[in-house]
């Protein structure tokens, strides 16, 4: 009797230890799980998503593999195996270069090579503005919790990406810059909410990122919730956002 017990104690554990196994490799592998903490990717992707992550989409760097920074460090593996280059409109989760150990996720605008520059709200690739399309306002709440609306438009890049943008002003802080010039094997990204976001304009803290960085492509956005965190189950019935659930990330 206490055998079978003790049999069936171990088939137990040997269960749970191959779907321990199952799920880290899948997620330091396949997708990894991501939540959106700040609004500069509204309003492709709002505060409160949760989206899958495809790790293999662009190769595996040690910044891709939990703790593979610290687990493969630059000497033993550096660059990207079976590396496949983004492209142009790609949303990416990448490591902040000055602090690989903060996760950021933005839109890649430039790639190896590109000038990118903003001139009065505008963006230029190449030296070619970039078109863009004025379409319904956004509505959304400031910090002080009142209704307000932001200009929202559908912008084309030039490998015919469309994808919309909120923009404040064409009188923004970031809405006027220098020509960058993306160095090789590094890119340039961008948030949709122009006014609103840290990214490659602001090279102290972003600057150009390196291929080595990129985390992986956002793909799926299987969750979202409103004013919410997701252990707060009780809150889930008026908070969910059943219309953003199980979409495609474009």
């Amino acid at each position: 009797m206490e055998d079978k017990k003790a049999g069936g104690i171990g088939e137990t554990l040997k269960t749970l230890l191959f779907a321990i196994l199952i799920a880290l490799g899948v997620r330091s592998f396949a997708y990894e799980p991501f939540n959106i903490p700040s609004g500069s990717m509204i309003p492709t992707l709002l505060v409160g998503d949760y989206l899958f992550v495809s790790k293999f989409a662009y190769g595996y760097s040690r910044y891709s593999v939990p703790l593979g920074d610290r687990l493969l460090g630059a000497d033993i593996f550096d660059g990207r195996l079976f590396g496949t280059p983004p492209e142009r409109g790609d949303v990416v989760v990448f490591k902040l270069p000055t602090d690989p150990s903060i996760d950021y996720i933005k839109r890649v605008i430039g790639l190896p090579g590109d000038t990118i520059q903003m001139r009065d709200g505008r963006l230029y690739i190449n030296g070619d503005m970039v078109e863009r399309e004025q379409t319904e306002d956004f509505r959304t709440e400031d910090r002080f919790g009142r209704t307000v609306s932001v200009t929202r438009y559908i912008e084309t890049l030039p490998n015919g990406v469309r994808h919309p943008i909120l923009e404040n002003s064409d009188e923004g802080f970031l809405d006027n810059t220098p020509v960058f010039t993306v160095p090789e094997d590094h890119y340039f990204m961008m948030g949709d909410n122009r006014d609103s976001s840290q990214d490659s304009r602001v090279q102290s803290v972003v600057g150009y990122v390196p291929f080595e960085n990129l985390v992986g492509r956002a793909e799926i956005l299987w969750f979202s919730l409103d004013d919410a965190s997701f252990f707060e189950i009780w809150k889930w019935p008026t908070a969910l956002r059943f219309d953003r659930m199980f979409t495609s990330i474009e």
